[in-house]
């Protein structure tokens, strides 16, 4: 299975000023296979320690000796370690937090070694008295597959290599292929088992099997590591997800929660699952004007789960309505088209808002800044209207609106239309990329 990350890892072997690498995701989007295929193929070996597994590891950090702590993990993995010829992986790094704080050793005493942790967001950085090694590591993110991956896992190379070219004007004969495919992605999503699966057996009650079971193993990690007054608030959250996304206006509402829901009594609960890495916010902007970030209403604001596909195992969306019916695509006030979007953008590495007025019914899904800001609507159909995008394109032309849908790419002399299967590669590229596409 290919997974553009791996890319990164490459540029991160070959980086002079390499430093120690945390690779940041929730739990099983990948991280342990990836970094196990990557240290099989691009080195001569590994010394995996799976940190939740094996005791000894943690009674190996009572003090940051390089050398001992080498020796150690030589040790415990069975593989001698060869400074710049061994992978070494510490896994599941959360259940050992004074391993984290050592990567700042290994960064300031032995830069030579090749040493990558993997962890969910479960737990890193909620440790009390834990010192995260600020500056000390290089940092990548990994999230379920996107689109292209999903595509590529599929054996359509040549869609994929159709879309990395660019000729957007050139998709309108194959949009039909395009959006079976995504209709098949909506309801399979992007969790790399769910999707390995998928691919072997296109059996679809086996794909809804393995997503109930990664929703119920996420419930056993909130039992587990969620304080006791704080796990009956999380489980209403997350619960909560699928009805707050299926409202014409997503904006979180508490009260939809429990019956007089305040800030104050779940704001911990969103945060916790903000960082174990399971849902993303998406705050309201107050302007539409550069620093977008000034603008920022924290109180305000939008939550999405991580995965579409498990957003319709937990919305217990059935199958025949997405792969079939279309429902998932065309109904649900939008509420699958935008988490798609948004999951297309995140994985970009792109930071995202949304642009609403209480005092009125204008509402922009999504605000990007890059070199200018992009107001971004998303259409779950063909259905072309875009009255808030164009009001706010008149108040401001110094915008690029863009335009998400099912219809084919345009460009017209306010606005872009993209169609929604190349989402993520349009928005793919920095400011130059994104000027050259509109013009």
């Amino acid at each position: 299975m290919k997974r553009f990350a791996y890319n990164t890892l490459l540029e991160w072997k070959t980086k002079k000023d390499r430093k120690p690498l945390i690779l940041n995701g929730a739990r099983q989007v990948g991280k342990t296979w990836l970094l196990k295929e990557f240290g099989k193929n691009e080195y001569e070996s590994v010394a995996y320690i799976n940190c939740d597994e094996d005791a000894s590891i943690k009674e190996a950090f009572y003090d940051f000796n390089i050398e001992r702590l080498i020796r150690t993990f030589s040790v415990i993995s069975g593989v001698t370690i060869n400074s710049d010829k061994t992978l070494i992986i510490l896994d599941e790094i959360q259940e050992v937090p004074i391993g984290l704080t050592s990567l700042k050793y290994f960064c300031e005493e032995a830069p030579q070694y090749h040493i990558a942790v993997a962890g969910s967001l479960l737990g890193i950085g909620l440790h009390e008295g834990t010192g995260f090694p600020v500056g000390k590591v290089n940092e990548i993110n990994l999230y379920p597959l996107c689109f292209k991956e999903f595509l590529l896992a599929l054996g359509k190379e040549n869609l994929v290599n159709n879309i990395e070219e660019h000729r957007w004007d050139e998709f309108a004969p194959t949009s039909d292929i395009y959006i079976e495919l995504l209709r098949q992605y909506y309801y399979v999503g992007g969790m790399p088992e769910v999707v390995k699966t998928y691919v072997e057996e296109q059996d679809v009650k086996k794909v809804r099997e393995l997503q109930n079971q990664i929703l119920a193993d996420y419930r056993r990690d909130f039992s587990k590591h969620v304080p006791e007054k704080v796990l009956p608030k999380v489980n209403m959250v997350w619960d909560s997800i699928p009805g707050q996304l299926a409202k014409e206006n997503k904006k979180f509402i508490y009260s939809a929660v429990k019956k007089g829901g305040r800030a104050k009594e779940f704001e911990n609960a969103i945060q916790w699952l903000m960082d174990a890495g399971l849902i993303y916010k998406v705050s309201n902007i107050s302007k539409l004007e550069k620093p977008l970030k000034f603008y920022e209403d924290l109180e305000s604001f939008k939550l999405f789960i991580l995965d579409l596909g498990l957003l319709g195992a937990l919305s217990e969306i059935d199958a025949k309505d997405v792969l079939i019916k279309n429902k998932a695509i065309k109904e649900y006030k939008g509420a699958f088209t935008e988490q798609y979007v948004l999951q297309e953008l995140i994985a970009g590495g792109h930071k995202l808002y949304y642009y609403s007025r209480d005092t009125s019914n204008l509402e922009i899904d999504f605000v990007m800044q890059e070199s200018e800001i992009y107001p971004i609507e998303v259409k779950a159909e063909e259905n072309l209207k875009s009255k808030s995008l164009r009001t706010v394109y008149e108040n401001n032309e110094t915008l690029k609106p863009v335009r998400i849908s099912m219809s084919n790419y345009r460009t017209q002399d306010w606005m872009t239309n993209v169609p929604l299967y190349i989402a993520g590669e349009w928005f793919a590229n920095d400011k130059d990329s994104l000027e050259s596409s509109k013009s």
